[in-house]
């Protein structure tokens, strides 16, 4: 694929779990990502070449990741497309190129740790993440040493709601981990043509509710239209950057993006990257610790 890991940063960030997600990321000038295909286990290290950036893959799954790496960088997102003029976005798009969603085709992989962010900070989610990896994730293929998978779905189901306590993940979310790993074939088998139909399936879920399915949507299936709703400070930034009020709810935020019907998200993600900023008037949402004292 022409051009350089540099151009394509902010896309394979956001398919990533903070700055040391134990599945995915930069690990010195190569970007690596360890799941579960659906031939089993594999490994995708991206690297720069002469020709642009090139793939290699190892493990039981490195056909499949061969074959659909490309769709992480965006080469099935459409950004080029007709815009409705508004001054905020317009500057935006003339300060930074417009975000394009790549897409892992890994949803019970993804929807793992969008589950444990729920109702608590971003790095409290991305800790546990962590932790969760190394007690049920495996050594991924490859060699790169430090590369886990993310939990096996059977792994997930060994273990009453009560076990995940140790590591900080209440009974509810547990119970969410849990699902996932039930109904894992089922979920990885949606047709990523169809995100609308895949986040509707979602959210027949138990704990898995419209903010869940829109990040999962987001990250696994490539939708440019799923703005994520229920988030503590999201909206305030929407509205704060297109209309100049400071605080907003999520149906003023619906309302001011609904010009951008089919790319809300994509606006949402231009904002941020041209340096919208919300201010935060407290600290985040966390959950009081449960490990064991």
């Amino acid at each position: 694929m022409a051009g350089c890991l540099a151009d394509h940063r902010g896309t394979l960030d956001a398919l990533t779990v903070g700055r040391y997600d134990p599945t995915a990321g930069w690990r010195g000038p190569h970007w690596w990502r360890a799941t579960y295909t659906p031939d089993g286990p594999g490994t995708l290290q991206l690297l720069d070449t002469s020709q642009g950036v090139a793939a290699r893959t190892y493990g039981p799954g490195a056909h499949w990741l061969e074959s659909m790496w490309p769709e992480l960088l965006g080469v099935a997102d459409r950004p080029e497309v007709t815009w409705v003029s508004h001054p905020v976005v317009d500057r935006a798009r003339r300060r930074v190129p417009l975000p394009r969603f790549g897409r892992t085709r890994t949803p019970s992989h993804d929807l793992l740790p969008v589950i444990l962010a729920q109702r608590v900070t971003a790095r409290e989610a991305a800790r546990q993440w962590r932790s969760l990896c190394r007690h049920l994730g495996e050594p991924a293929p490859g060699p790169h040493g430090d590369l886990l998978l993310p939990p096996e779905p059977q792994r997930l189901l060994r273990h009453p709601a009560w076990w995940y306590h140790k590591l900080g993940i209440e009974s509810s979310r547990a119970e969410a981990l849990r699902t996932v790993g039930r109904h894992a074939p089922r979920l990885d088998r949606r047709d990523p043509e169809d995100p609308d139909g895949g986040r509707a399936w979602l959210e027949l879920l138990p704990g898995i509710g419209p903010w869940s399915s829109a990040h999962v949507a987001q990250i696994s299936w490539g939708d440019p239209d799923a703005v994520i709703v229920g988030d503590f400070w999201l909206p305030h930034l929407v509205v704060r950057a297109l209309s100049g009020r400071a605080r907003g709810s999520d149906a003023e935020m619906l309302s001011l993006l609904a010009p951008w019907t089919g790319q809300r998200a994509r606006v949402v993600r231009l904002l941020a990257a041209a340096g919208h900023r919300v201010e935060r008037r407290g600290p985040g949402r966390r959950l009081a610790p449960i490990e064991p004292g």
